[in-house]
Protein backbone atom coordinates (compact mmCIF):
# COMPACT_ATOMS: atom_id res chain seq x y z
CA UNK A 1 0.00 0.00 0.00
CA UNK A 2 2.79 2.37 0.92
CA UNK A 3 4.61 1.61 -2.33
CA UNK A 4 1.51 2.38 -4.39
CA UNK A 5 0.94 5.64 -2.53
CA UNK A 6 4.58 6.64 -2.99
CA UNK A 7 4.39 5.79 -6.68
CA UNK A 8 1.26 7.89 -7.16
CA UNK A 9 2.83 10.80 -5.28
CA UNK A 10 5.94 10.58 -7.44
CA UNK A 11 3.86 10.54 -10.61
CA UNK A 12 2.00 13.76 -9.76
CA UNK A 13 4.97 16.15 -10.24
CA UNK A 14 5.82 14.41 -13.52
CA UNK A 15 2.23 14.82 -14.70
CA UNK A 16 2.21 18.52 -13.78
CA UNK A 17 5.50 19.11 -15.58
CA UNK A 18 4.19 17.38 -18.68
CA UNK A 19 0.93 19.34 -18.54
CA UNK A 20 2.81 22.63 -18.15
CA UNK A 21 5.07 21.66 -21.03
CA UNK A 22 2.07 20.94 -23.25
CA UNK A 23 0.29 24.19 -22.40
CA UNK A 24 3.23 26.64 -22.30
CA UNK A 25 6.05 24.74 -24.02
CA UNK A 26 8.92 22.84 -22.38
CA UNK A 27 11.47 25.72 -22.46
CA UNK A 28 14.30 23.30 -21.70
CA UNK A 29 17.11 25.84 -21.49
CA UNK A 30 18.94 27.72 -18.76
CA UNK A 31 19.88 31.38 -19.03
CA UNK A 32 19.12 33.53 -22.10
CA UNK A 33 16.93 32.01 -24.84
CA UNK A 34 18.81 30.19 -27.61
CA UNK A 35 19.70 32.67 -30.34
CA UNK A 36 18.72 30.32 -33.16
CA UNK A 37 15.21 29.93 -31.75
CA UNK A 38 14.86 33.65 -31.20
CA UNK A 39 15.82 34.29 -34.82
CA UNK A 40 13.40 31.60 -36.01
CA UNK A 41 10.60 33.13 -33.97
CA UNK A 42 11.29 36.62 -35.35
CA UNK A 43 11.40 35.29 -38.91
CA UNK A 44 8.18 33.33 -38.43
CA UNK A 45 6.28 36.29 -36.97
CA UNK A 46 7.63 38.84 -39.44
CA UNK A 47 7.07 36.57 -42.44
CA UNK A 48 3.47 35.96 -41.40
CA UNK A 49 2.82 39.67 -40.81
CA UNK A 50 4.32 40.66 -44.17
CA UNK A 51 2.35 37.92 -45.94
CA UNK A 52 -0.95 38.92 -44.26
CA UNK A 53 -0.54 42.63 -45.01
CA UNK A 54 1.03 42.10 -48.43
CA UNK A 55 -1.76 39.81 -49.63
CA UNK A 56 -4.43 42.35 -48.69
CA UNK A 57 -2.55 45.24 -50.29
CA UNK A 58 -2.00 43.21 -53.47
CA UNK A 59 -5.67 42.26 -53.53
CA UNK A 60 -6.78 45.88 -53.17
CA UNK A 61 -4.22 47.14 -55.69
CA UNK A 62 -5.02 44.60 -58.41
CA UNK A 63 -8.70 44.12 -57.62
CA UNK A 64 -8.58 40.51 -56.38
CA UNK A 65 -11.66 40.21 -54.13
CA UNK A 66 -10.53 37.24 -52.03
CA UNK A 67 -7.20 38.83 -51.12
CA UNK A 68 -8.64 42.30 -50.67
CA UNK A 69 -11.23 40.96 -48.21
CA UNK A 70 -8.53 39.38 -46.04
CA UNK A 71 -9.10 35.74 -46.98
CA UNK A 72 -5.49 35.39 -48.09
CA UNK A 73 -4.40 36.78 -44.73
CA UNK A 74 -6.44 34.13 -42.92
CA UNK A 75 -4.65 31.45 -44.94
CA UNK A 76 -1.30 32.96 -43.93
CA UNK A 77 -2.42 32.94 -40.29
CA UNK A 78 -3.33 29.26 -40.60
CA UNK A 79 0.11 28.48 -42.06
CA UNK A 80 1.80 30.16 -39.09
CA UNK A 81 -0.33 28.17 -36.65
CA UNK A 82 0.53 24.93 -38.45
CA UNK A 83 4.23 25.81 -38.24
CA UNK A 84 3.98 26.33 -34.49
CA UNK A 85 2.14 23.03 -34.14
CA UNK A 86 4.96 21.41 -36.13
CA UNK A 87 7.61 22.66 -33.70
CA UNK A 88 5.36 21.56 -30.83
CA UNK A 89 4.98 24.97 -29.24
CA UNK A 90 2.77 25.35 -26.17
CA UNK A 91 -0.96 25.15 -26.85
CA UNK A 92 -1.75 28.39 -25.02
CA UNK A 93 0.89 30.29 -26.99
CA UNK A 94 -0.32 28.80 -30.27
CA UNK A 95 -3.80 30.05 -29.36
CA UNK A 96 -2.49 33.53 -28.60
CA UNK A 97 -0.63 33.67 -31.92
CA UNK A 98 -3.74 32.46 -33.75
CA UNK A 99 -5.88 35.22 -32.20
CA UNK A 100 -3.35 37.92 -33.07
CA UNK A 101 -2.81 36.63 -36.62
CA UNK A 102 -6.54 36.44 -37.32
CA UNK A 103 -7.06 39.88 -35.77
CA UNK A 104 -4.37 41.32 -38.02
CA UNK A 105 -5.92 39.63 -41.06
CA UNK A 106 -9.32 41.15 -40.24
CA UNK A 107 -7.91 44.64 -39.65
CA UNK A 108 -5.78 44.72 -42.79
CA UNK A 109 -8.42 45.17 -45.56
CA UNK A 110 -9.35 48.70 -44.43
CA UNK A 111 -5.69 49.65 -44.09
CA UNK A 112 -4.94 48.19 -47.52
CA UNK A 113 -7.76 50.23 -49.08
CA UNK A 114 -6.37 53.36 -47.40
CA UNK A 115 -2.92 52.53 -48.77
CA UNK A 116 -4.25 52.28 -52.33
CA UNK A 117 -6.23 55.51 -52.07
CA UNK A 118 -3.21 57.32 -50.64
CA UNK A 119 -1.05 56.09 -53.52
CA UNK A 120 -3.34 56.63 -56.50
CA UNK A 121 -6.47 58.30 -55.16
CA UNK A 122 -7.97 61.49 -56.58
CA UNK A 123 -9.85 63.95 -54.38
CA UNK A 124 -13.09 65.44 -55.77
CA UNK A 125 -15.94 67.42 -54.20
CA UNK A 126 -19.36 65.76 -54.05
CA UNK A 127 -22.80 66.95 -53.01
CA UNK A 128 -24.63 65.48 -50.04
CA UNK A 129 -28.17 64.28 -50.77
CA UNK A 130 -29.09 62.79 -47.38
CA UNK A 131 -27.63 62.19 -43.94
CA UNK A 132 -28.36 59.29 -41.60
CA UNK A 133 -27.01 58.42 -38.18
CA UNK A 134 -26.10 54.92 -37.06
CA UNK A 135 -24.95 53.34 -33.82
CA UNK A 136 -21.40 52.00 -33.99
CA UNK A 137 -18.88 50.47 -31.63
CA UNK A 138 -16.65 53.54 -31.62
CA UNK A 139 -15.93 56.57 -29.42
CA UNK A 140 -19.13 58.62 -29.22
CA UNK A 141 -21.28 55.63 -30.14
CA UNK A 142 -22.71 57.20 -33.31
CA UNK A 143 -21.57 57.71 -36.87
CA UNK A 144 -23.14 59.87 -39.58
CA UNK A 145 -23.48 58.46 -43.09
CA UNK A 146 -23.85 60.72 -46.12
CA UNK A 147 -25.37 59.68 -49.44
CA UNK A 148 -23.69 61.77 -52.14
CA UNK A 149 -23.70 62.45 -55.88
CA UNK A 150 -20.68 63.35 -58.00
CA UNK A 151 -20.25 66.46 -60.12
CA UNK A 152 -22.20 64.79 -62.96
CA UNK A 153 -25.15 64.04 -60.69
CA UNK A 154 -24.42 60.29 -60.55
CA UNK A 155 -25.07 58.75 -57.09
CA UNK A 156 -21.98 57.27 -55.42
CA UNK A 157 -22.66 53.62 -54.60
CA UNK A 158 -21.28 53.73 -51.06
CA UNK A 159 -22.25 56.05 -48.24
CA UNK A 160 -19.49 58.25 -46.85
CA UNK A 161 -18.81 58.68 -43.14
CA UNK A 162 -15.42 60.39 -43.13
CA UNK A 163 -16.19 64.10 -43.33
CA UNK A 164 -19.90 63.50 -42.73
CA UNK A 165 -20.69 65.32 -39.50
CA UNK A 166 -23.66 65.98 -37.28
CA UNK A 167 -23.96 69.45 -38.79
CA UNK A 168 -23.80 68.21 -42.41
CA UNK A 169 -26.99 68.87 -44.37
CA UNK A 170 -28.28 67.93 -47.86
CA UNK A 171 -26.77 70.25 -50.42
CA UNK A 172 -23.48 70.62 -48.57
CA UNK A 173 -20.24 69.71 -50.33
CA UNK A 174 -17.69 67.29 -48.93
CA UNK A 175 -14.50 65.93 -50.44
CA UNK A 176 -14.22 62.27 -51.43
CA UNK A 177 -11.14 60.34 -52.56
CA UNK A 178 -11.63 58.04 -55.58
CA UNK A 179 -9.42 55.21 -56.77
CA UNK A 180 -8.50 56.11 -60.37
CA UNK A 181 -8.62 52.39 -61.22
CA UNK A 182 -12.01 51.94 -59.56
CA UNK A 183 -10.87 48.91 -57.55
CA UNK A 184 -11.30 50.42 -54.08
CA UNK A 185 -14.53 52.06 -52.90
CA UNK A 186 -14.31 55.84 -52.43
CA UNK A 187 -14.11 57.31 -48.95
CA UNK A 188 -14.17 60.74 -47.39
CA UNK A 189 -10.93 62.68 -47.62
CA UNK A 190 -11.02 63.77 -43.97
CA UNK A 191 -8.43 61.88 -41.95
CA UNK A 192 -6.80 60.39 -45.04
CA UNK A 193 -3.02 60.53 -44.71
CA UNK A 194 -0.07 59.02 -46.52
CA UNK A 195 0.29 55.39 -47.54
CA UNK A 196 2.59 54.85 -44.56
CA UNK A 197 -0.01 56.32 -42.22
CA UNK A 198 -2.60 53.87 -43.53
CA UNK A 199 -0.42 50.86 -42.67
CA UNK A 200 1.02 52.27 -39.44
CA UNK A 201 -2.34 51.65 -37.75
CA UNK A 202 -1.52 47.95 -37.89
CA UNK A 203 1.70 48.43 -35.90
CA UNK A 204 0.25 47.22 -32.61
CA UNK A 205 -1.10 44.02 -34.16
CA UNK A 206 2.21 43.33 -35.90
CA UNK A 207 4.24 43.90 -32.73
CA UNK A 208 1.95 41.61 -30.74
CA UNK A 209 2.07 38.88 -33.39
CA UNK A 210 5.86 38.93 -33.69
CA UNK A 211 6.35 38.96 -29.91
CA UNK A 212 3.96 36.05 -29.37
CA UNK A 213 5.62 34.08 -32.18
CA UNK A 214 9.06 34.57 -30.63
CA UNK A 215 7.88 33.41 -27.21
CA UNK A 216 6.10 30.39 -28.69
CA UNK A 217 9.13 29.28 -30.73
CA UNK A 218 11.64 29.90 -27.94
CA UNK A 219 9.59 27.98 -25.38
CA UNK A 220 9.35 25.03 -27.79
CA UNK A 221 13.03 24.30 -27.04
CA UNK A 222 13.69 20.66 -26.15
CA UNK A 223 17.07 19.29 -25.15
CA UNK A 224 16.13 15.63 -25.59
CA UNK A 225 13.86 13.46 -27.71
CA UNK A 226 10.26 13.64 -26.40
CA UNK A 227 9.85 9.92 -25.65
CA UNK A 228 13.44 9.07 -24.81
CA UNK A 229 12.57 8.05 -21.26
CA UNK A 230 9.93 5.56 -22.40
CA UNK A 231 12.22 3.70 -24.80
CA UNK A 232 13.63 0.36 -23.62
CA UNK A 233 17.33 0.32 -22.79
CA UNK A 234 19.53 -1.46 -25.36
Amino acid sequence: MRRERHSATGAEPHLMVRLRSTVWGPAEFVGPPPLRLTVRGILAGCSAAVAIIGSAVAGAWYGIPGLAAGEGGLVCAAVLVLYLCGVRAGRALIGAVAVLAVGLALQTPQAAAGFVLAERGRAEPVEVTSVESASVDAPGGRRYLCSVIDRDGVPVKVRIWRGCERTTRPGDAITVVYDVEGRVPPRGAEGTGSALDALSRLGGWVAGLVSASVVAVVRSCRLSAPDLGSRPAP
